[in-house]
């Protein structure tokens, strides 16, 4: 079973800055680049849970969402890479936040 704390840990603190940024600053890119990252880590963890099914794409819920949306996400990817066979795709994930952080500049 993996630890998936550095996941969540890491999309903690990006959501915490997410939420205190200003509405400038979320206009400015912050919120679309979370949003993405939401998006993306929904995805892998739609086809880690049902590989043959649909993907559903993550809506739009406004600025002032992303930050729920993005900790909901890596709550449903973390859960399902508990049982992954491989830590590959937890790092994976893992750098996608730190990337996300960098250019989100929060």
């Amino acid at each position: 079973m993996l630890d998936t704390t550095p996941l969540t840990a890491a999309v903690d603190r990006f959501a915490d800055r997410l939420r205190a940024a200003p509405q400038s600053r979320l206009q400015r890119g912050a919120a679309a680049r979370a949003l993405d990252l939401a998006r993306e880590l929904s995805v892998r963890a739609q086809r880690l849970e049902d590989p043959g099914a649909e993907v559903r794409t993550m809506p739009d819920a406004g600025l002032f969402a992303v930050a729920d949306q993005l900790t909901v996400a890596a709550a449903d990817l973390a859960e399902a890479l508990r049982t992954a066979p491989s830590q590959a795709e937890l790092d994976e994930a893992v750098r996608e936040v730190g990337d996300a952080v960098s250019e989100a500049a929060l």
